[in-house]
């Protein structure tokens, strides 16, 4: 790890560690208002780690998508949660469903964050927040962890507060299952 990374992390922590002081355990699990079952997603367009763009929720109806929000690239709980998304990346393409990881972190910070996990999927950069607080995922000067299923009718499906980073994307892929059997 860079100097840069191991700063990067160890404030990423301290705020993590600091917001469980300060912020009372609802507040947590909310982050916010959230947006309804059934009801159109919040739509978003912003810069992606590739540095070759953008992407809009808009450009991806027609397939599953899994919308997850996360505090700090680097930082422990972040990396096994998006090493478990890498690892059953290949489940989710079978589901025709597209991982999508949002946090403040800047577009840097993501490539090197991509880089240095080996992850395929995109990671978007929200460094004011707009996003994650469309969807009820943000806390001061970071994204929460949830994660949120829009089907690809652009609708949210199901939404995933107070996530245990070891076993979510199992949790997800099962979701997914789910929603898909009912449609």
């Amino acid at each position: 790890m860079t100097r840069r990374q191991l700063l990067q992390a160890a404030l990423g922590f301290c705020l993590v560690c600091l917001s469980w002081l300060i912020v009372p355990l609802p507040a947590l699990a909310l982050g916010g208002a959230q947006v309804p079952l059934g009801e159109p997603a919040p739509d978003f367009t912003l810069p992606t780690n590739s540095g070759d763009g953008e992407i809009a929720l808009a450009d991806l109806r027609g397939q599953w998508v899994v919308l997850y929000f996360y505090p700090r690239d680097f930082t422990s709980g972040c990396t096994i949660e998006a090493q478990r998304f890498e690892r059953d990346i290949a489940e989710y393409q079978a589901r025709n469903a597209q991982i999508i990881g949002i946090s403040a972190d800047s577009v840097e910070s993501h490539a090197e964050f991509c880089d240095a996990e080996g992850l395929e999927f995109p990671l978007l950069s929200d460094p004011r927040g707009a996003v994650s607080k469309a969807y009820g995922s943000w806390l001061g000067a970071m994204s929460l962890r949830h994660t949120y299923i829009i089907g690809p009718d652009g609708t949210m499906q199901a939404r995933f507060l107070g996530v245990q980073p070891v076993i979510h994307s199992r949790e997800v892929l099962a979701e997914l299952d789910r929603l898909q059997q009912a449609a």
